[in-house]
């Protein structure tokens, strides 16, 4: 049998064999409880500071600025009720005027069902437009920040069809409204990275976020961690979620899980120093496969993408043709795709970003994301087109 291709990189990454190796001695030799004062906890503390200080260093970040967590998830939850709770400790305002957070219409799921959450423990939740093309109104944005405002919350990159931010003009935004106030602390400034880190400048003081939120299997690390930056601005004003031990400087209780935090560590070593060249390899991969792909069928659209965009994901619409029924097609000759996020993909519901974008109903529910990565060669890239070709002229 030919093997299979996979091009759904957005939702998930194999791990790299080299991070598989330097995690290994973490399960059998090196197994102690990092806080454990013996040499076997010191062993596992200094391999979870080490793993510490590569992210801290790659984000431009302090040591005590990076946090592990469960998952991205648990990080974005994290900056979000973290931060309502904490603001709401101290709110003076009559009940009638609610903490606001201003989020944008096209977040993940993960920001989005917790705001909603939110909203139903007296949070006031804003969703910013996006035009067109994914991208935020500024402008609107400026408009629903004001005085009760705790936390504005923007994603770096979409997670669907690969839109970028203009995250440092965000943060302009904010920082403007911060001295028309003369706020020292609110409202506090966080990003879902998950999808950019592996592609775009995350330098957190140059982007100028107080909060960031990242993941190790989208970049060839193991699953069941995330990584979160919290600023020395926001550290003092985070409640924790998950209480305990007084682990990750007291902002995420629980036992570390060390091989994990070490090959999360050893894949951004990995991820850095081919950056930019790795970026270019797969946008002209992009580029080869959309270009191709309307050539054999000119009336497919491509969602977003004439303003700056991940080069990893292509989001296309093929007309009168069910998302389910094409990733059905292609996966019984041998090709993984993805229609949405990876965490809601399972549902018959057309794409919330598409619909936010102004997209029908109609066209959005025959949308496909392709994504693409490391492993991902000129020759697949053919064989794909190659079963997609097969798969749609076949009915």
């Amino acid at each position: 049998m030919m093997k299979k291709i996979y091009l759904d990189y957005a939702a998930s990454t194999p791990v790299d064999p080299r991070v598989v190796a330097a995690m290994e001695p973490f399960f059998l030799e090196h197994f102690g409880n990092p806080k454990a004062i013996h040499s076997f906890g010191q062993e596992a503390m200094a391999a979870i500071d080490h793993a510490r200080e590569k992210i801290a260093r790659a984000l431009g970040a302090d040591f005590r600025e990076i946090i592990f967590t469960g998952s991205a998830t648990e990080a974005n939850n994290l900056a979000l009720r973290g931060t309502f709770f904490s603001f709401k400790e101290g709110f003076r305002e009559a009940e009638s005027r609610a903490p606001r957070l201003v989020i944008s219409s096209i977040e993940h799921e993960s920001i989005e069902k917790t705001a909603s959450d939110l909203e139903r423990s007296g949070c006031e939740v804003v969703r910013v437009p996006v035009d067109e093309q994914g991208t935020i109104d500024i402008r609107a944005l400026r408009a629903a920040i004001n005085e009760r405002t705790f936390l504005v919350s923007i994603m770096y990159a979409n997670n669907e069809i690969g839109s970028v931010q203009p995250i440092a003009r965000i943060a302009e935004a904010i920082s403007d409204f911060k001295k028309e106030r003369q706020s020292r602390t609110y409202p506090l400034f966080h990003t879902d990275a998950v999808q950019a880190f592996q592609f775009l400048d995350c330098d957190v003081r140059r982007l100028g976020a107080d909060m960031m939120t990242f993941s190790s299997h989208k970049i060839y690390g193991p699953k069941g961690v995330g990584g979160f930056y919290v600023g020395g601005n926001a550290a003092g004003n985070l409640r924790p979620i998950i209480t305990g031990g007084g682990q990750e400087f007291s902002l995420r209780s629980g036992t570390e899980n060390v091989p994990i935090i070490v090959g999360f560590g050893k894949a951004v070593e990995l991820l850095f120093p081919k950056k930019e060249s790795e970026a270019k390899r797969i946008a002209n991969l992009r580029a080869h496969f959309v270009d191709s792909l309307k050539e054999v069928f000119p009336e497919i659209v491509v969602n977003g993408g004439s303003r700056e965009i991940l080069p990893n994901i292509a989001n296309i619409t093929f007309p009168h043709w069910s998302a389910g029924d094409v990733l059905a097609r292609f996966d019984l000759r041998g090709l993984a795709v993805g229609t949405s996020s990876a965490c809601a993909s399972r549902r018959a519901v057309p794409s919330r970003t598409l619909r936010a974008m102004g997209v029908s109903d109609e066209r959005a529910a025959g949308s496909i994301r392709f994504s693409f990565g490391r492993p991902t060669t000129e020759n697949e890239i053919k064989r794909a087109l190659a079963i997609i070709k097969s798969a749609l002229n076949n009915k």
